[in-house]
């Protein structure tokens, strides 16, 4: 049975500590003082009987077992705002925020938008883009109902499960007429500056898994960003070269407006599926935007299952 001294001011404001990594960016963001918010806390390891975070000159840090309430007092919080979202908006008002990593945005979400608008013209659909970790703490907090994208590192996948849609591999774009077109080898790499996966982006470890298959210890003169917005303009108008998931450059391909090089990149080949919380009951709307993305997927070729 719960304790019932914990009450939910104690787990907001633990939650929120953990979030902002700062007891007074917490206590700002819940409009409280310092000293309050460090009552609370104190209240709560009283109550648990454990530690729940260090403070230290770096900031804060969560112990093993603050780690393990964190996660579960993250769904109480998550929970509790869709509760209060749905007294809001009206219980005929039917709504889904989806996440998607900025490959998925581009090329499958578009075409599942226009169906499901078709099979469910008064749903509310919210539709955030941005790196796998962002979306899986908005995913986590309960501001996303699900997420679509490539599984993140092991420790930020805690509570999260994963269901595999399609496989996707990483690009080497160029602007058409680029110098490496008539000779494609990358052991020319290192001969213009390379747009490169950001060292927490989903597709580095893949990258950087690739290149040192291929012979390639390190790229010297190198961009590092996952920004579709940068690099189709920068791409396009220097000699750049470009290693992005497929999803983020495919329409600009098919135009012809970017180039992929005549590379095999097979073994970057990387599952894209669904993420939701463990404890998370998907409602039939979420159901139904499944269903769809489902028929999407199998009436899309280009994509690999």
């Amino acid at each position: 049975m719960i304790d019932r001294r914990i009450k939910f001011r104690h787990i907001q404001s633990f939650v929120e500590i953990c979030r902002e990594g700062s007891f007074k960016a917490a206590a700002d963001k819940l409009s409280l003082t310092q000293p309050a918010i460090s009552k609370t806390l104190k209240e709560l390891e009283q109550i648990l009987g454990q530690t729940l975070l260090i403070r230290d000159r770096g900031g804060v840090s969560v112990t093993r077992e603050g780690d393990v309430f964190l996660r579960f007092a993250k769904m109480s919080v998550a929970s509790l705002q869709q509760g209060i979202d749905g007294m809001t908006h009206g219980a005929a008002t039917v709504s889904l925020s989806v996440g998607a990593l900025p490959s998925v945005a581009a090329r499958l979400i578009p075409s599942v938008v226009v169906r499901f608008n078709k099979d469910a013209p008064d749903a509310v659909l919210r539709i955030a883009d941005g790196p796998i970790g962002y979306l899986v703490e908005r995913l986590k907090l309960g501001e996303l109902d699900i997420v679509i994208g490539r599984m993140g590192p092991y420790a930020q996948m805690q509570g999260v499960s994963f269901a595999p849609l399609y496989r996707e591999r990483v690009s080497i774009v160029v602007r058409a007429g680029h110098p490496i077109l008539s000779d494609p080898q990358l052991s020319r790499l290192t001969e213009w500056p390379v747009v490169y996966p950001s060292e927490n982006s989903a597709i580095r470890p893949t990258v950087d898994r690739f290149l040192v298959e291929q012979g390639i210890a390190e790229v010297p003169r190198r961009i590092e960003t996952v920004s579709g917005a940068f690099g189709r303009v920068h791409v396009r108008n220097s000699d750049a070269i470009w290693f992005i998931s497929e999803g983020v450059v495919a329409n600009e391909i098919e135009q012809g407006l970017l180039v992929a090089l005549h590379v095999n990149t097979d073994t970057t080949l990387g599952p894209i599926g669904i993420l939701a919380r463990d404890v998370w009951e998907a409602p039939p709307i979420a159901r139904q935007f499944r269903e769809v993305i489902d028929r999407t997927i199998r009436d899309m070729p280009e994509i690999t299952r």
